[in-house]
Order: C-alpha cells, then structure tokens, then sequence
C-alpha cells in the first residue's frame, strides 16, 4: 500500500497516520494475525517522528481495533473483542491492551454501611452493610486512578479472595457471575486535599471522575464503581454514528 503523508494538507500528521493504519489493519494478513511494521519502520515510511506515529497507534488501541503487547508487537485485536461504548472493558483489559503493566500502590477490603445511593443501586436499606474495595492503581512510575467499589451484599464475598487478579474473572470463577452490561456517568473536578493524596497530584490538578453501574447477565446490579482519575493519564473517547 502507498503510504503519503501531505505535509502541506490541514489535517494533522497523526490523523493522517490514523487513517493509513485503518486501511492497512483491514487487510486480509493483519487480519489473520500478523504484526504490523516496528514502530521504528512505520515511522520512517510516514517520514514522521515515532511520537507522532504512537499517537495514531493508542487512538486505535483505545477503539480496540489494535492490541499492544510489550515485548511482543502490536496486531489486530480479534474480531468482536471490543468495539464503541457498548463492548467496554474492565480497567485490567483496557491497560493489558494499552501494554501498560499494573501496579497497585494501595489495596483495601471491609465492609461499610453504604449510603443511599447505593443502597437503592442495590435496592437494600440504607445503612446495609456491603463489601467495599478500595485500590489506588498505576504505572510502575506513578498511581493514575483510585477506585471504589461497592459489591452487592447477596455475593458470598468474604474478602479473603485474591483482589490481584482481574475483578471480573473472580466473579465468575469464583460465583458464577458474568458480567454483562456497564452503565457509565463521567464528570471532572479539581482533585482536593483526599484524591490529590491518594494519586500523587496537587489539590488544584483537575480529575475525571467516572461512575460504573455494572450488571450481571440476567440484569441483577453487581457493583458500584466510582473511579477517581489523573486528568493528565486518562482519555476517554465515544464515537456515535448516525
């Protein structure tokens, strides 16, 4: 496939990129399971710099089009893996396909009386206890995001399980339960004294709060999640179509 990249155009280097990758990853070979070009190779055919290459490739790898894997290479990601708002991810999957290695700076299990909004996301009483899990996640290099969840008090949960591994792979293998449907709210605000503690950033730095409703496959409310975000290390895209 020629590659041309008009330095003259309006559009953006990396959106060009963009839509060159998008045509290469839909031929029959990538399809199948071969890697792209190195990094270093598809830059030097763009006459780009690799920065500006990256920017298109994590632009796909965030759609789930492509998977990164560190050491490995970069490929197209199996059809029907993730695709749009309605395929989305656990936070482990989305940083497995980002080739981000995760790090947990913190990790906290009990159980607490939850509040009303909660309490009617369950539909318990107020003052119900739940099991609640708290972890402050990250790079090797710095925490990015601080979750808390709230587990409906019918799952046998003990805390004693191994909250390392994927949350929802425990679920299902440990109760049978199969995460099916996530519904989202997403709102920013300046971090405050607690967040700013918990993700390393000044009171005043700006964070993207994001709330997951998530339900089981027959509908049954399984988690309240509210994530608390470095602004500067999450990006959350939507596309819609018409």
């Amino acid at each position: 496939m020629k590659i041309e990249v008009n330095r003259e155009s309006s559009k953006p280097l990396h959106l060009q990129a963009e839509e060159f990758l998008r045509r290469l990853i839909d031929e029959e070979e990538y399809k199948n399971g071969k890697l792209l070009p190195k990094e270093i190779e598809l830059s030097k055919q763009f006459n780009i710099s690799r920065n500006t290459l990256r920017q298109a490739i994590n632009k796909l790898v965030f759609e789930g089009l492509l998977v990164r894997r560190k050491g490995y290479g970069t490929k197209v990601a199996r059809k029907g893996f993730v695709g749009g708002v309605k395929n989305w991810l656990s936070f482990s999957q989305e940083m497995k396909m980002l080739g981000i290695k995760i790090k947990n700076f913190e990790l906290f299990i009990g159980t607490q009386k939850v509040y009303k909004e909660v309490a009617d996301f369950f539909n318990v009483e107020v003052d119900t206890r739940c099991l609640k899990l708290e972890r402050v996640r990250g790079s090797e290099e710095y925490p990015f995001v601080y979750f808390i969840s709230y587990f409906n008090p019918s799952i046998p949960l003990t805390g004693e399980e191994n909250f390392n591994i994927p949350l929802y792979e425990l679920l299902e293998h440990n109760y049978d339960i199969v995460v099916k449907t996530s519904k989202e709210e997403i709102c920013a605000r300046l971090a405050g004294d607690f967040i700013a503690d918990k993700l390393e950033i000044s009171p005043n730095d700006p964070i993207l709060i994001r709330k997951r409703f998530v339900y089981d496959i027959n509908d049954v409310p399984i988690e309240y999640n509210i994530g608390y975000y470095r602004a500067d290390s999450f990006t959350y895209t939507l596309e819609a179509q018409r």
